[in-house]
């Protein structure tokens, strides 16, 4: 999955914004104003961050060397994904959608029911 791709595939979800608020390089995608996945512009190739359940980020990290501990993010809840590494089909979009997932699932029921998620 390329940087083109990654972005595509995160402003397909529902609800997503794509901002800018750590500069001109950083795209971060939210929904309900939450963060669920960030990358570099200029060095897409040295890891997109996602959010992860604490448990399975470990599993992930203990199976695949091109999953590691998030790059200036809570490292518990927060993996760095090399996305042009030797990574299963599919695992990256599969993330993606962990990640969204648990953001939507932290969300008050409120603002699920207004978003319809």
């Amino acid at each position: 999955m390329n940087i083109e791709e990654f972005r595509d595939y995160c402003l397909a979800k529902p609800h997503v914004e794509e901002t800018l608020p750590f500069g001109e390089d950083t795209l971060v995608y939210k929904v309900a104003g939450k963060m669920f996945a960030m990358c570099s512009l200029n060095s897409y190739a040295e890891g997109v961050n996602l959010k992860c359940d604490p448990e399975r980020a470990v599993e992930l990290r203990e199976q695949y060397p091109a999953i590691q501990p998030g790059y200036h993010m809570n490292k518990k809840h927060w993996n760095t994904i090399y996305p042009e590494a030797f990574l299963p089909m599919g695992l990256l979009p599969e993330l993606i959608d962990h990640s969204y997932e648990l953001v939507v699932k932290c969300l008050p029921k409120k603002v699920r029911v207004e978003l319809g998620v």
